[in-house]
């Protein structure tokens, strides 16, 4: 099979952010299927250029099988919602052309957000009359209304009618949360598939110490709290440095913030407001470097707003704590604290309560022991029930069920 992924937020190893589909990729190819990849040339995560040109498309061909095709996108995808909505609209046209020109595709692959890249899988698998999968990473439009990115009526309607249109013409829709499933159903998907995301413990050294990373900030005896991760509204990490402020007693304890977003400057800012030297913010890391990082922590913190939709994700944040062995302050309802709680992989505190936050960093800074049984049990979680290779397993049986019903 030849699969055609759709993708404008699409991270290679070497890059920040998230790697769900460089994985699933990587197990394809080694089924003996092909993969390309239409992504831009635009970080998702930094907003910057991957490189100093920014022409029509770029061809990259890292490792046997994978093509990775950058096409032209508007790049200020972090300035405004109206420019980041000309981001979104500049790669779903460029996509499209590029698209058209990938010869004996088998089945094209579209994934959500941002949801406008639908409508190019979609029209490119029923130009070239193959099944178009639709996979969905977050409930957008929901999301964007419920933060309040997206408040205009006319766009709400139009978001909301083309994320309908979308999942009720998608052969099947494929989600990475069982809380994504009701959703999508109950507008007009016809056959869902749940591939949860989840982590490769392989890529994780649970032994690790990351001696070079605390010698870096100069914390080798402090214990580390650490976020890793996008610094955007959804992730409501004010409330980590209203923790950190309750913190202040403990000088032994360190917040550190591992990644980029349009929030940052602004978190930085209110934190050398607020002379929080206990936080320590630190650039984004490519996938094939977290292992070191997440190896200088003691607690890794997963986070989101207080809102009630949230309850229904599956973070990929979560697991990569998980595998890394590292117990999680989880800040999140929902599907994602069953599945911690269950695990026994961490503590838990209502979302939005940087009270509760700080109180759960004392405990397992105070009982280092507790701790390391804790990351203990998340990994084994992690192995057994969320193990990459077995998801990607699931996602090629997937895929080669629809490209022989299709034949």
């Amino acid at each position: 099979m030849h699969i055609l992924l759709i993708h404008q937020a699409f991270a290679g190893l070497n890059e920040a952010g998230g790697t769900r589909h460089i994985e699933l990729a990587r197990a394809l190819v080694q089924k003996g299927h092909q993969v390309t990849i239409i992504s831009s040339p635009v970080s998702y995560l930094t907003g910057k250029c991957r490189s100093n040109r920014l022409g029509w498309v770029e061809k990259e061909q890292s490792e046997a099988g994978i093509t990775i095709l950058r096409t032209y996108t508007y790049p200020a995808l972090h300035r405004s919602f109206f420019h980041r909505v000309l981001s979104f609209f500049s790669f779903m046209i460029s996509s499209f052309f590029v698209g058209l020109g990938v010869p004996n595709v088998t089945l094209v692959w579209g994934t959500s957000p941002p949801i406008f890249q639908g409508v190019t899988a979609w029209l490119l698998a029923r130009l070239k009359g193959k099944p178009f999968l639709f996979e969905v990473r977050d409930l957008w439009p929901a999301f964007a209304i419920g933060v309040g990115v997206l408040r205009n009526p006319l766009l709400i309607r139009l978001s909301l009618g083309l994320e309908r249109f979308l999942y009720r013409h998608a052969d099947r829709v494929m989600v990475n949360s069982p809380g994504f499933i009701d959703h999508v159903t109950a507008r007009g998907a016809r056959w869902v598939e749940l591939i949860p995301n989840g982590a490769d413990p392989d890529m994780f050294d649970p032994q690790g110490n990351g001696a070079q990373f605390r010698q870096e900030y100069n914390l080798d005896n402090h214990f580390i709290a650490m976020y890793a991760g996008a610094h955007g509204l959804s992730n409501d990490l004010d409330i980590v440095l209203d923790a950190a402020e309750e913190l202040r007693d403990r000088p032994e304890i360190a917040i550190v913030l591992v990644g980029d977003g349009k929030e940052k400057n602004r978190l930085q800012s209110r934190a050398t407001a607020r002379c929080l030297d206990n936080v320590f913010f630190t650039p984004p890391v490519p996938k094939n470097g977290m292992s070191a990082v997440l190896s200088a922590a003691d607690a890794c913190i997963a986070i989101l707003k207080p809102l009630e939709l949230y309850k229904t994700t599956y973070p990929n944040k979560v697991f990569d704590y998980m595998a890394a062995s590292r117990p999680v302050v989880l800040a999140i309802d929902g599907v994602i604290r069953k599945v911690v709680e269950e695990a026994g992989a961490g503590i838990a505190v209502p979302p939005g309560d940087a009270h509760a936050m700080a109180q759960a960093i004392r405990e397992l800074a105070a009982d280092r022991q507790r701790s390391r049984a804790m990351g203990l049990a998340g990994r084994r979680c992690v192995e057994e029930k969320f193990n990459r290779a077995d998801l990607a397993d699931r996602l090629v049986l997937l895929l080669e069920d629809m490209g022989r019903v299709h034949a």
